[in-house]
């Protein structure tokens, strides 16, 4: 996909009145059945997906970056991530997300699972990639983009997800999967 191509209506939900069609998301009113027979109209945001990286920067290190969300009116800590806005495979998306937000290049990237990110109005599926052997390197934002990388100890952002400093729901996902994940390998493999 290209960045200036519309959102494509997947086909269980072409059926539906398109009432906008913006940048990176489409919104779709369809009808819903009900339990009693009727239909209710529900609208649906469609999303073409998403990356979202955990940057092992050392076993006992994780790059976070700071995101000006102006949706919230904040700033939150969130792991790095992106729009699926070009014809790229999913490996190669989380690699360029990872080296435009925090300026590290990973030796290695690994698939980690993926989550619907808010499945009640929202057709987004997002793809966790975990990245080893970082090289540091120059970020390369979007203009406009005001994103500042922040390494954290693994132990201090567990922390963060568990007692409310981490906000972002893909971040704490993320987190949370890949510690399971890390905890299941033997030591050697983390």
């Amino acid at each position: 996909m290209n960045t200036n191509d519309p959102v494509a209506i997947p086909r269980d939900l072409a059926g539906g009145d398109l009432l906008l069609t913006a940048r990176r998301f489409s919104i779709v009113r369809v009808q819903e059945p009900c339990a009693d027979g009727s239909l209710r109209a529900r609208d649906v945001v469609v999303h073409p997906g998403s990356v979202v990286v955990v940057p092992l920067v050392s076993p006992d290190e994780v790059c976070l970056v700071e995101v000006e969300r102006v949706a919230v009116g904040r700033t939150l800590l969130e792991l790095p991530a992106g729009t699926l806005d070009r014809d790229e495979p999913l490996a190669t998306a989380a690699a360029r997300e990872l080296a435009e937000e925090t300026g590290y290049r990973a030796g290695r990237i690994e698939a980690a699972g993926e989550f619907w990110m808010s499945p009640g109005i929202l057709r987004e599926r997002m793809h966790l990639f975990v990245a080893h052997d970082l090289v540091a390197g120059p970020q390369a934002l979007e203009p406009g983009e005001r994103i500042r990388p922040r390494v954290v100890a693994w132990s201090e952002a567990l922390a963060m997800c568990r007692d409310g400093r981490i906000e972002d729901a893909k971040t704490i996902a993320g987190m949370l999967v890949t510690d399971a994940r890390r905890r299941a390998s033997p030591p050697g493999d983390r």
